[in-house]
Formats: C-alpha cells, sequence, structure tokens
C-alpha cells in the first residue's frame, strides 16, 4: 500500500528523534519517538505502526544497556555496551529510510511492548 508523503515524514520522524534523543542529550531516545508517536498517531496507521516500532526497538535497547552495563563487572558487558551502542545508531537509520519510502520496517530483536 502506497503511503502518502506526510505520514512518510512523521514515520521516518519517529526513527529518527530517537537518533536525536541519544545524540541530543542521551536520554532522549525513548522520549523523542514516543513524543512524535503520541502527537500524530491517530492521523495515519502507518505513523502509528512505526511509531510503535521505533518505541518497542528503544524500549528493547534500554533494556539491553542496563543488562550490558551490569556486566561489565565480567568483560563481556564491554564488548555488549559497543554493540548496543552501534545499533542504537544503525538500525533507526535504516528504519528512517525505509519508511521514508514507504516500506514498512520491522527492527530485529525487539520485544514487542506496544502491538
Amino acid at each position: 500500500m502506497e503511503q502518502n508523503a506526510e505520514a512518510r515524514k512523521w514515520a521516518s520522524l519517529c526513527h529518527i528523534m530517537a537518533l536525536v534523543g541519544l545524540i541530543g542529550n542521551g536520554v532522549g531516545f525513548v522520549l523523542g519517538p514516543l513524543v512524535v508517536w503520541l502527537i500524530k498517531r491517530d492521523d495515519d496507521p502507518f505513523i502509528d505502526e512505526q511509531g510503535k516500532e521505533a518505541l518497542n526497538f528503544q524500549i528493547t535497547m534500554f533494556i539491553a544497556a542496563i543488562v550490558s552495563l551490569l556486566l561489565t563487572v565480567v568483560v563481556i558487558g564491554l564488548f555488549l555496551v559497543i554493540a548496543v551502542g552501534i545499533v542504537m545508531v544503525v538500525f533507526p537509520i535504516i528504519a528512517a529510510v525505509k519508511t521514508s519510502n514507504g516500506e514498512h520496517f520491522r527492527y530485529p530483536f525487539t520485544i514487542r511492548f506496544l502491538n
């Protein structure tokens, strides 16, 4: 199904706001997508779907980051922290590009808190 330009823009913004929050203040990676999703979710089903997807991913990554930090007591945690950090930057970029093209994007390794 072809998505209109406005829906694609807001759906992409859901994913991009995670990056803005991560780079901007380090803690807004969940709040950015949440705010966009809450404001625009009723405008289009595509925005609703991608907003939930972005939130689910960011919540999952938050949990993964906490577990990784706890595991730094044993050396493996350091590698996990680096991997989680890379994934938190790369996947939202991929998601934003795909959604801006009107494609439905699903993050791998994501716990589905919101359906």
